[in-house]
């Protein structure tokens, strides 16, 4: 499990983005709030879909890898101020029917006690190719 200080750093979200490029659920939970909030790129809601809570977040971020098992978010750039921070990434990944997606994203972040309590994540709506 990795221990993080009581402030987020630049540092900080590298390990995270590296941790997603390793399809490391258990190392990404271990950045989190036990009461955190992830709020998906796509879904039916204007927030995407929301999950709340370790159980829920960590099924949503499994699903990252369910549809797109090549799944990479690759030239990560991070800057934090205060509580709150920003990565912005190049998402791509490969379908079941072979089309590839690339797009621009970023997340969006909240921070309390040295860890992530709210993760917003946004990217490009690109047609695969």
């Amino acid at each position: 499990m990795t221990k993080h200080a009581s402030e987020v750093t630049v540092e900080f979200l590298q390990a995270f983005a590296d941790a997603w490029n390793r399809h490391d659920v258990d190392e990404l939970m271990s950045f989190m709030t036990d009461d955190c909030v992830f709020e998906s790129s796509a879904g039916g809601d204007v927030c995407g879909i929301r999950y709340k809570g370790a159980s829920e977040v960590r099924a949503g971020f499994s699903k990252a890898w369910e549809s797109l098992p090549d799944a990479k978010w690759s030239d990560a750039r991070h800057f934090v101020s205060g509580d709150r921070g920003v990565s912005e990434w190049i998402f791509s990944g490969t379908q079941a029917d072979g089309k590839r997606i690339e797009v621009n994203g970023c997340d969006i972040f909240t921070f309390r006690g040295g860890k992530i309590a709210v993760k917003n994540s946004y990217r490009k709506n690109r047609p695969p190719f």
